[in-house]
């Protein structure tokens, strides 16, 4: 996502989101389960749920899942799990991965943002990535352990549905400066997925790889997405995943398409026609301060509703894994700065968790899904 909307990465700061009284959670929209789609293929970013473990959190699981959402993209922030060196504490995850167990939800964690002893550098208030590749694989291989098919949460708790997480996603569009220390480097991305991909893969044969988000962004310091795929494949990257990831913002249900279809083309000519494609985020805003994503509130609507059509009609010839929806609802300005950003308004719901023509349309479009 572009620099000014990397909220799904940087709400993890945002715990106190404008959480809902008990009138408004209330009000959370609940309605009838819509078609189910492709096992795991809808998703949603839905930072508030992490955010709120109470009954909050039950009660909007289950007002997704009705309309048709199987899995939530949530950051493992490794800064918050790994707190010193070699000591993991997963309770705050233990209690999300369980509550989306229990709801028949999968997990697409992002593993990223490590804890200052593993930096190797820093620039200013851009992500870096570990000073040593090594310990960004013992904390992956940790999670699995803990939350992979043969993890110690399923043997703890018996009588919890067995959700293991099966797909993990290395870092946070690395495209961009600002999430790769200033100096995008898909040489060294590639690095890094090998070394934690393959430790995944150590401890869980089956594991999805999956890559980073990598954004079509128009930011200066950001590498074209185009560019930084045929850079990641001369690298070796073919090896490196099994499933590549586009956070694919786009204008309209055209240019979605033809970005979905120039990314299947350079991974045909690349040798990796077999790779899937998952896109894990796609959003409108309806209002806030003017982006070319801003759209209004029939708007949002109609580019939901089209693309979504699109994404469904595209999703065999182009091999689409799944879609993640960028986000469930709607989100204050956060610190340090303050500013008003546009996907902060991105959401099916507003920040006082009242439906959006965008939920309704969200909702039809999911059915739709066979």
């Amino acid at each position: 996502m572009p620099r000014t909307a990397s909220i799904g990465i940087r709400l993890r700061t945002l715990l106190l989101l404008a959480l809902a009284p008990a009138a408004l959670i209330a009000a959370a929209p609940t309605v009838a389960s819509a078609a189910a789609p492709p096992p795991g293929f809808v998703g949603m970013t839905s930072e508030d749920v992490f955010a709120d473990p109470g009954a909050y959190r039950a009660q909007t699981l289950g007002a997704q899942r009705g309309v048709g959402v199987q899995l939530i993209r949530q950051t493992f922030d490794w800064s918050r799990i790994e707190q010193s060196p070699g000591s993991y504490d997963f309770s705050t995850h233990d209690a999300y991965v369980s509550s989306l167990a229990s709801h028949g939800m999968r997990v697409l964690p992002i593993l990223f943002n490590p804890p200052h002893f593993r930096l190797g550098r820093t620039s200013g208030r851009a992500s870096c990535a570990p000073g040593s590749f090594d310990t960004f694989a013992a904390f992956a291989q940790a999670l699995v352990r803990r939350y992979g098919p043969g993890g110690s949460l399923w043997a703890e708790h018996p009588s919890l549905p067995k959700v293991p997480i099966t797909s993990w996603q290395i870092w946070n569009e690395p495209n961009l400066g600002i999430y790769w220390c200033n100096r995008a480097s898909a040489r060294q991305y590639v690095r890094m997925l090998r070394a934690v991909g393959g430790a995944i893969k150590k401890a869980d044969p089956k594991a999805e790889i999956v890559t980073a988000g990598l954004p079509p962004s128009k930011l200066s310091s950001a590498v074209p997405i185009e560019s930084y795929i045929r850079q990641m494949y001369r690298a070796g990257g073919k090896k490196a995943f099994d499933t590549m990831a586009i956070n694919s913002y786009a204008k309209n249900r055209a240019e979605l398409r033809t970005l979905l279809r120039t990314i299947r083309r350079i991974m045909n000519r690349s040798g990796d026609r077999r790779a899937p494609i998952w896109i894990t985020e796609l959003g409108w805003g309806d209002a806030g301060p003017a982006h070319r994503f801003i759209v209004g509130s029939a708007g949002q609507a109609k580019r939901i509703s089209s693309s979504f059509t699109e994404i469904l009609r595209q999703r065999k010839g182009l091999r689409l894994r799944g879609v993640v929806y960028y986000t469930w609802r709607d989100a204050a300005p956060y610190p340090p700065l303050y500013r008003d950003l546009w996907g902060l308004h991105t959401g099916l719901l507003d920040a006082s968790a009242n439906p959006k023509p965008a939920y309704y349309a969200f909702r039809d479009a999911v059915a739709r899904f066979k």
